[in-house]
């Protein structure tokens, strides 16, 4: 992991009792334990946002434990399109980072902030120090069911969803404002910018929506609930 920015930092007890409320599995390890690692294993590392933690094919160098802002994990093509995988955001695990550090091998998808963040990182022997424990392992093992579920679902998404589909479906659930770029769109449904600027085209001219810059409203959320479900709007 490389964070650009401030220096990475030894911890302070107020940034080790924040971490602690943050991740209650840290509470049930043996206090020498959790001391030790925080003591000699882990660093305080501040990123603005858009900074590249991590990348595809790179030997994990430490593993981030968020305590504010958040982290957008993806894999990325050729041609420069990205998958949003998921985001790790404070309290949540990098299951990239934990099963590169299980299974000593490369990263399999690239970490960038998408905010202001500050997170803690494990050095490698911090983590296994602490994988060694019972709940600690048994944290992390939750965290890969939990992204599990979510990428299946997204794998099912992509396979049989139509992309106006996914995107009626990544309009809603954010009020009647979604504050976001036609890129950061793109970039969340693994597409290209042009194709989702006609598809707000389209939804606009419907009466769905109405677009300005870096700002959907959202006119009519029953009719993107169900193409989103794959039904045809109501008339």
């Amino acid at each position: 992991m490389s964070a650009p920015g401030r220096p990475a930092q030894p911890l302070d007890s107020h940034t080790a009792r924040q971490l602690v409320a943050l991740y209650p599995a840290l509470q049930q390890l043996p206090d020498l334990v959790r001391e030790q690692v925080l003591t000699d294993d882990a660093s305080v590392v501040q990123a603005p946002a858009g900074t590249p933690l991590f990348a595809a094919g790179q030997a994990c160098q430490g593993f981030p434990m968020v305590l504010s802002g958040a982290v957008r994990v993806a894999r990325s093509a050729p041609d420069g399109r990205s998958l949003e995988l998921y985001r790790v955001t404070p309290g949540e695990l990098c299951v990239v980072s934990s099963s590169c550090l299980f299974g000593r091998t490369a990263l399999v998808a690239q970490g960038d902030t998408t905010e202001a963040t500050e997170l803690v990182l494990l050095s490698p022997a911090g983590f296994e120090r602490w994988t060694q424990e019972p709940p600690f392992r048994h944290y992390v093992f939750g965290s890969f069911a939990d992204r599990l579920a979510d990428l299946m679902a997204l794998t099912e998404a992509v396979a049989f969803q139509k992309l106006d589909q996914r995107l009626a479906h990544a309009l809603l659930g954010h009020g009647s404002v979604v504050r976001a770029t036609h890129q950061a769109l793109a970039d969340e449904l693994g597409t290209v910018r042009e194709i989702v600027s006609r598809l707000l085209k389209r939804f606009e001219r419907a009466g769905w929506i109405s677009v300005s810059r870096e700002r959907i409203d959202l006119r009519d959320a029953a009719a993107l609930r169900a193409l989103a479900a794959g039904q045809p709007p109501a008339a």
